[in-house]
């Protein structure tokens, strides 16, 4: 399986502190939650992040992530230990900076830099774009040039709440096929690229119904951070879509899996061996607890019997708890 958009430094976010206050919408979910903890990560905490989130996804069948990352006071380096982390559990990693102008223009500049510098070294990923409502429009001609450049596409956020209903606008003249459209639910436009359609985090945040099936576009799955289960996540796809319209069949969420492996086609060579004996969409759309027994990327068992064979699992796991506990104690600290 391919996750197509991912937040691996979400992975810690489970059991985090409460926000100052109880966030009554989007906007509010995003400055009192996830704009707090990407100000208080560091480099050793984006490795145990990591690593806790591809060990998560090798045992859910999932070996090829395309990550979307943000850290503004660890932006330099970071896309490295994102990528040295997935490889070192192995799972296949496309890895992207989310560049954004609410650091100040220096900070765009920095994010720019670190898809440049990420890119130039041979790293495997998009350019990263926060979302058009974070940015200006020097910022996103900028990172729309640099991925022009690197021959690759933008990975951005688009129209996923009401506040960015003005992304198709400002993106009509920018977007590429090679692009990584995510959510998509407010977009008022066709625009090229591909769109990421997340379930489960649209729900969670109460943006609605994206209604990827009425698009032109080629779909694919992403779980926007929320694990990289993607037999779960094509589940939701299937449920969401049939609540609506009930002549909706499970084959076309399983299509925008099947995207997946267009865009990290080497997945498709990976196998994994379940624990269900049916694996056609139909069976699947309606079985629970599906889980990875055997998977084999690139030749070699990386995961027997349920657990890793490149690392301790058991010890990532201690190591990220103690990672997440630092960065409980920054959250408590910040205003």
């Amino acid at each position: 399986m391919v996750c197509a958009h991912h937040h691996l430094y979400s992975a810690l976010a489970r059991g985090m502190p409460a926000p100052p206050r109880t966030p009554t919408g989007f906007l509010e979910i995003l400055e009192l939650v996830w704009w707090r903890l990407d100000r208080a990560l560091d480099l050793d905490i984006i490795e145990w992040s990591a690593k806790l989130g591809a060990l998560e996804a090798l045992e859910s069948g999932t070996t090829a992530i395309i990550d979307h990352h943000e850290s503004p006071n660890a932006i330099e380096g970071s896309l490295d230990v994102i990528a040295a982390a997935c490889a070192e559990v192995g799972v296949r990693a496309d890895c992207s900076y989310g560049v954004t102008d609410r650091h100040g223009a220096a900070g765009a500049r920095a994010g720019l830099a670190e898809n440049d510098r990420f890119l130039r070294s041979g790293g495997r990923g998009h350019v990263g774009v926060h979302a058009a409502f974070t940015c200006s429009e020097d910022t996103l001609q900028a990172a729309a040039g640099l991925a022009a450049d690197h021959g690759t596409g933008v990975h951005i956020h688009v129209a996923e709440g009401s506040a960015d209903r003005a992304a198709g606008e400002r993106l009509a003249t920018l977007a590429r096929d090679d692009w990584l459209l995510v959510h998509a639910v407010h977009l008022d436009r066709d625009l090229p690229g591909t769109i990421i359609h997340n379930p489960r985090s649209n729900m969670n945040n109460a943006v609605g119904y994206a209604m990827p099936a009425a698009r032109p576009n080629p779909v694919a799955l992403g779980s926007d951070g929320i694990g990289a289960a993607m037999v779960e996540e094509f589940q939701l796809a299937y449920a969401r879509h049939r609540e609506d319209d009930v002549t909706a069949t499970p084959e076309t969420a399983w299509s925008w899996l099947e995207t997946g492996w267009r865009l990290f086609p080497e997945a498709a060579h990976d196998t994994v061996i379940w624990n269900c004996g049916r694996l056609d969409a139909w069976s699947l759309a309606f079985t629970t607890g599906v889980k990875a027994q055997d998977v084999t990327v690139d030749g070699e068992v990386v995961l027997r019997d349920g657990r890793p064979t490149r690392v301790d699992g058991d010890e990532i796991r201690t190591k990220a708890a103690e990672a997440a506990a630092r960065l409980f104690a920054k959250l408590e600290d910040m205003p």
